[in-house]
């Protein structure tokens, strides 16, 4: 498979939220706002490259029976470097993102792009997978984000958009709007690529 196959396969044919539907809890919980959303994305984008770099360059050696400790150990280190990062340069987005950063670990995105694609790959196409596979997340934590702000507060990363005098829709910001507005998504995009498809 060429490393372009491999790259906007994983970006838009495997997309992890809108076609494999993983990794949603935090796209629910973070996306309020489109500056969360574009950091999420970018620090998951980051544990997903670095995270296949290592396993790609260690798969003969790790033994199978213990893949998934392993894999959790190398993720959990690249997820506490993007804490400590955040934490020190930005903290209104480390505290904006909460539990949801550390739970990076055990993102089912990242861990079944280790398991299903790094250990079983040389190490660019792994790293195009995992830079594909970010890059198809952080396509839909942005799409929430931004309609959730816009819509929800009548801003864009903090910037009026609407008068000041916009009410916002409030059902947007919460949980339950989060979760339709989310399928509606879904939907839309299958209904896209599924088009795409027949036509092609």
């Amino acid at each position: 498979m060429s490393l372009s196959k491999v790259f906007f396969s994983s970006i838009f044919k495997n997309n992890p939220i809108f076609m494999q539907l993983i990794g949603l809890c935090s796209i629910l919980a973070v996306t309020t706002s489109l500056t969360n959303s574009i950091a999420m994305g970018a620090a998951v984008t980051f544990v997903l490259i670095m995270s296949n770099t290592v396993v790609s360059l260690l798969r003969h050696v790790i033994p199978k029976e213990i893949r998934i400790p392993v894999f959790i150990v190398v993720i959990a280190t690249f997820v506490t470097m993007v804490q400590m990062f955040l934490q020190a340069y930005s903290p209104v987005v480390y505290n904006a993102l909460g539990i949801f950063l550390p739970l990076i670990v055990v993102n089912c995105c990242i861990l079944g792009s280790a398991e299903g694609f790094a250990y079983t790959n040389k190490l660019i196409p792994s790293m195009v997978s995992g830079l594909g596979t970010g890059l198809g997340y952080t396509l839909a934590a942005v799409s929430m984000g931004i309609i959730r702000e816009l819509f929800g507060f009548g801003t864009l990363m903090g910037f009026n958009i609407f008068p000041e005098s916009y009410p916002g829709f409030g059902f947007l910001t919460s949980p339950a709007g989060a979760f339709v507005l989310l399928g509606l998504l879904i939907a839309g995009y299958r209904e896209l690529m599924s088009r795409r498809s027949g036509r092609s």
